[in-house]
């Protein structure tokens, strides 16, 4: 993986069938690369990744890797299943993604640290692909320790982590558990900058559906040594982030980017249900009021 960037979690959009559908798939990717994205996470927890078969999940990453363009593909994993992790992680390899994004397994919370662990360093050692650990407690109930990550990262096949706790303490305390060959990235976009400062690698996120652009923009006068205009880009999209994540996700994604007319159609799969569209439209009025009409090109 490009070792500083922004990387959306992709929404995942479907036909009026509840298919996965790949026309508007391109058009999503398009807009992602457009926008000056490093890469994108597909099927990961924004991407109803729960909700995907595993083979829906492999064909996913196979029809994306030909409508990519530049950008790196990471393969969301969300499953207890370790046998069918690891399939997927295979998968993965095989159509090309730079990594795996995996979840703890969810089912069993009363599970302890050490089973966790274990599955985990199974996972690693027969995976061909490089593996990002996602330490997302409030969906898994299940929070990894700097210790836990420090073990983790003692395997050749650790990648790096995402962290989407919303914990502003783990910065520090998970750049210190691994090494600086391992990458980080922030899920709360909120605490970008301040990622950035603790030396993490940029952004797996949700909100980057919506705004693009702006984000890479904040990353972009960071890299090029600029920190008043990342700061200042960041104060202008600070309240739209928060807007956005205020809103159910990945329904309010999709219904931004439907606005937007990057999706014809903002579609679930159930158990979700469409966000509140009085909530969607102040959100986009938000964003029109702070950033303007939609437009690419402020990262590059």
């Amino acid at each position: 993986m490009k070792r500083f960037g922004v990387y959306p979690a992709s929404v995942t959009p479907f036909d009026g069938k509840g298919r996965v559908d790949m026309a508007q798939m391109a058009k999503l990717l398009a807009w992602f690369e457009a926008a000056g994205c490093a890469g994108v996470v597909l099927a990961g927890t924004n991407g109803e990744g729960p909700s995907l078969s595993a083979v829906e999940k492999r064909d996913l990453l196979r029809d994306s890797a030909n409508l990519a363009g530049g950008l790196e593909l990471v393969l969301g994993i969300a499953t207890p299943s370790l046998d069918e992790a690891t399939w997927l992680t295979k998968q993965a390899a095989t159509y090309g993604a730079s990594a795996v994004l995996v979840m703890a397994p969810s089912y069993f919370r009363a599970a302890p640290e050490e089973g966790v662990l274990a599955w985990f360093e199974a996972l690693l050692a027969a995976s061909p692909t490089p593996v990002l650990v996602y330490n997302f407690p409030k969906m898994t109930g299940f929070t990894f320790s700097p210790e836990a990550m420090g073990r983790l990262a003692g395997h050749p096949n650790f990648l790096g982590l995402k962290d989407s706790s919303g914990e502003g303490a783990n910065l520090a305390l998970y750049r210190a558990a691994v090494s600086d060959d391992h990458v980080l990235y922030v899920g709360d976009e909120t605490l970008l900058l301040d990622a950035i400062d603790a030396g993490w690698s940029g952004t797996i996120s949700g909100a980057s559906n919506v705004i693009p652009q702006w984000l890479v923009g904040v990353l972009s006068a960071i890299a090029s040594g600029n920190r008043e205009t990342a700061e200042a880009r960041f104060s202008l999209t600070r309240p739209c982030i928060e807007a956005i994540r205020s809103l159910p996700q990945p329904p309010g994604n999709k219904a931004l980017l439907h606005r937007l007319g990057v999706l014809s159609n903002p579609g679930l799969r159930l158990p979700l249900l469409e966000a509140d569209k009085a909530r969607v439209d102040a959100v986009a009025d938000l964003i029109r009021e702070r950033l303007g009409e939609p437009r690419l090109g402020l990262g590059t």
